[in-house]
């Protein structure tokens, strides 16, 4: 009889434990890379299992597809871009960000280490490659325009994803939208080093990178907190122990354990935001009137519509 009462509460207690731990989706932005470094730490190290957490990370098919499929209430959460955020809220869709990942910009325009350009304004007359129309439209003009320079004065060639590629092989003088911590260890990689231009540097508002964004109006699932607190918690042992996390990290996928993400986990790190939760007001704010200046979108919504600072427990 004994054997079976402690039987019957094991059960119970890990039917409990079961039910304690709530589900959540998370849709990536791409496959994982080391821009996820937190979340795959977060899962490996039990942080999200510690807080009652049960969550299911999906690389997406289509990279477009995230923030719809959450707007759409097809998934909970979304690692998404913050120039994304504010161009989708403007068209309409309901979407609030409730966290940040990568909290400096990555994009760049990217030169050859020995070609002819060696500053912005020896882009005149030259092309330059990009992969999305539209935000990365922006980014050059508003470089170009730093400079002396507009969007008419150079040759816009549409070079897919294969940024690096093109500029190695001469197709193009320059690319935008090459992301500082992959494209530049990808051509040193290769004995063709690049030279990055810093779109902050060059007349473009600060922004954060990578963020998290659900669906406007379910932004006060405690389940949220904690995923945020977790990630948290993720984020200062991926600092404090880089080594480590690198091998728990690469330990998930053979794909992982190799050269360019081994530079681009090193080159990521002092990008994570320290505090995933806390949001910059005035930085996205800015931002805002910045897209706005430039013509992406008509008028932003109210900030407290689409972009908060979860309270904490």
């Amino acid at each position: 009889m004994r054997v079976f009462f402690a039987g019957l509460f094991t059960l119970i207690l890990t039917t409990a434990n079961a039910q304690a731990q709530e589900k959540i989706t998370v849709l990536l932005d791409w496959f994982i890379n080391p821009d996820h470094g937190p979340l795959i730490v977060a899962q490996e190290k039990g942080f999200f299992e510690a807080a009652g957490l049960e969550v299911e990370m999906v690389e997406p098919a289509d990279p477009s597809a995230p923030p719809k499929l959450v707007a759409a209430g097809q998934a909970d959460l979304a690692v998404s871009y913050q120039p994304q955020l504010h161009v989708q809220v403007a068209e309409g869709l309901p979407l609030v960000r409730i966290a940040t990942l990568v909290a400096t910009p990555l994009n760049s325009l990217v030169v050859l280490e020995d070609g002819p350009i060696h500053s912005i304004s020896d882009l005149k007359g030259k092309k330059v490659g990009f992969s999305v129309g539209g935000f990365e439209d922006v980014l050059l003009g508003t470089m170009l325009q730093h400079h002396g320079l507009s969007i008419e004065d150079v040759e816009l060639v549409n070079v897919n994803f294969s940024l690096s590629p093109s500029l190695i092989s001469g197709q193009v003088d320059a690319v935008i939208g090459a992301f500082r911590n992959f494209e530049l260890n990808q051509m040193d990689i290769v004995e063709r080093p690049g030279r990055a231009f810093y779109v902050e540097e060059e007349g473009v508002p600060n922004y954060d990178e990578l963020i998290v964004v659900a669906k406007a109006g379910t932004e006060n699932n405690p389940a949220y907190r904690k995923f945020i607190d977790a990630v948290e918690a993720a984020t200062s042992y991926v600092i404090n122990h880089p080594q480590e996390s690198w091998e728990i990290f690469k330990s998930t996928d053979p794909k992982l354990d190799d050269e360019l993400n081994k530079r681009a986990w090193r080159d990521t790190l002092p990008r994570f935001a320290l505090r995933p939760g806390a949001l910059d007001k005035a930085r996205y704010a800015t931002f805002a009137d910045f897209l706005t200046e430039a013509g992406m979108i008509g008028s932003s919504p109210a900030l407290e519509t689409y972009a908060v600072e979860l309270p904490a427990e």
